[in-house]
């Protein structure tokens, strides 16, 4: 191997050892992890068919996943968890139940995450990975 090849190789492992070593820095918040485990040990949480996650955690504002927003509608959401409430109003007994029990879930989170030092607000993001995942493609804001 010639000087400029292996010169040229060298700066090149230490430019993507660099990029790595700040995508690592970048990702890692160990508070956020944190959060999240509280989330995770909740059992009311846990026996839910949605799992709320903590995504991110900075300036005392946690973020936490969400199914639904002003993008993606609560029924929408409950429609792919529960097919049994496909096609039904929104004003039926049965949405307006699973609508009820999301938004109970919803706020145990919050309250969970809120009750935790050095949480001042909770910030909710749509988790358009788990829709992905469950055959929806959300765009928008």
């Amino acid at each position: 191997m010639d000087t400029f090849t292996r010169n040229y190789s060298i700066a090149l492992g230490v430019i993507l050892l660099g990029l790595l070593a700040w995508w690592i820095s970048s990702s890692w918040n160990p508070k956020a992890a944190e959060l999240d485990a509280v989330l995770d040990a909740d059992p009311d949480l846990a026996s839910y068919v949605y799992d709320f996650r903590v995504v991110d955690f900075s300036d005392g504002v946690a973020t936490i996943s969400s199914p639904r927003s002003f993008d993606f509608p609560a029924m929408r959401f409950l429609e792919l968890v529960k097919p049994e409430l496909a096609g039904k109003a929104q004003d039926d007994p049965a949405m307006l139940g699973a609508q009820q029990e999301l938004i109970a879930h919803q706020k145990r989170a919050q309250t969970l995450i809120l009750a935790q030092p050095d949480v001042d607000r909770v910030d909710w993001r749509l988790d358009v990975r788990w829709l992905a995942d469950h055959g929806v493609q959300v765009t928008g804001r």
